[in-house]
């Protein structure tokens, strides 16, 4: 059922640590996206996706929508504990295209469709921009449109009312153009039971060339409220560290809904990972996925990866680090985090700090 923006209080996004019904992600299988856009081939990347559903589905169940094309590569190379959902797509990136969950003490489960336009029509998106309602439909729960362009790689919430985002993402003219921050954040306060929204730089000059315009999944991740593991880089005197330097500056200066400062762990990005060839390239250990009793974190082959792990491990005691290769999808700038979506599992009975 399709809802105008919600405006009955008290709906609001769980942090991802709590409770997960399943995981929402989406199969690759656009050929000429992947092959002429990211110089990889379409089989690589869906190892790689492979690798990430089958670690997860570990854990919590897996839903993976499926364009009909592409059925027989998902059931190839994904396990039993993963279910494939045959709708019509554009593209695999589910955090972005797919629902924003949201939850009600009385009313129980619903999800957010953003208004999705691929980044700032930067590729085709006629199927993606309604996944997030179709999936809600399936599901025969509520969907809350709304007219504000966002993507679910966008935010971060700490289920306190706090929410991280960035402005060359939300405040881009490819997105909202003439949209004030205030009217942005009364739209996730209603939405999202948000009390204070924190607005970070992000990327305002592009010098990463991702296509999100600077996600804050690439950014900071939170631990729980009050602490963020923050995206760092040995590499000091590149273009990039000025960017870090200004986001972290930013997270420094800010408190969250609760008046807290921010308690900031730096996780140093996968520099060596890095193909100099490649238009693109996502290294950052931030952008991880939290499922129930486990992290799954993007990994490449490096010896940097045992050095984020030893630092998720001590920030996340109580669950299981899970390190998945992702060198193929890092080429399409995203990892972990930007392919999967947390349904939260209702009623919200439980976290998995």
């Amino acid at each position: 059922m399709q809802l105008n923006e919600s405006r009955t209080p008290m709906w609001q996004m769980p942090a991802e640590w709590a409770e997960h019904a399943a995981t929402w992600m989406v199969w690759p299988h656009n050929k000429t996206l992947w092959e002429s856009g990211w110089g990889v081939t379409l089989p690589q990347v869906q190892e790689d996706f492979a690798r990430v559903a089958n670690a997860i589905a570990r854990f919590e169940p897996v839903k993976l929508v499926v364009d009909p094309s592409a059925v027989a590569s998902a059931l190839a190379l994904c396990g039993p504990n993963v279910s494939l959902v045959p709708l019509p797509v554009n593209d695999s990136w589910c955090r972005d295209s797919g629902p924003s969950f949201v939850c009600h003490p009385e009313r129980g489960l619903a999800g957010v469709s953003w208004r999705f336009n691929a980044w700032g029509g930067k590729s085709a998106f006629d199927l993606d921009e309604g996944l997030a309602r179709r999936v809600l439909n399936g599901l025969g729960i509520d969907c809350f449109g709304t007219a504000l362009s966002n993507e679910g790689g966008a935010i971060h919430v700490d289920g306190e009312g706090t929410l991280i985002t960035t402005e060359s993402v939300l405040l881009n003219p490819n997105r909202n153009p003439g949209l004030s921050k205030a009217e942005m954040e009364a739209i996730f306060s209603r939405l999202l039971g948000v009390k204070k929204t924190i607005w970070l730089p992000g990327d305002p000059d592009y010098v990463t060339g991702d296509m999100t315009d600077g996600h804050v999944d690439g950014v900071c991740a939170f631990v729980r409220p009050g602490v963020l593991l923050v995206d760092a880089t040995h590499d000091t005197h590149s273009v990039y560290a000025e960017v870090v330097r200004e986001n972290r500056r930013a997270l420094a200066l800010a408190s969250d809904a609760k008046g807290r400062s921010f308690e900031l762990i730096d996780l140093y990005e996968a520099t060596d990972a890095v193909d100099t060839d490649a238009e693109v390239f996502c290294a950052s250990y931030t952008n991880f996925y939290l499922c129930n009793g486990a992290v799954i974190m993007p990994a490449y082959g490096i010896p940097a990866d045992q050095a984020a792990a030893d630092v998720l491990a001590g920030a996340f005691p109580g669950r299981e680090i899970v390190p998945v290769r992702i060198n193929h999808l890092a080429h399409g700038g995203g990892g972990i985090h930007c392919i999967t979506q947390q349904q939260p599992a209702w009623p919200l009975n439980g976290v998995h700090a």
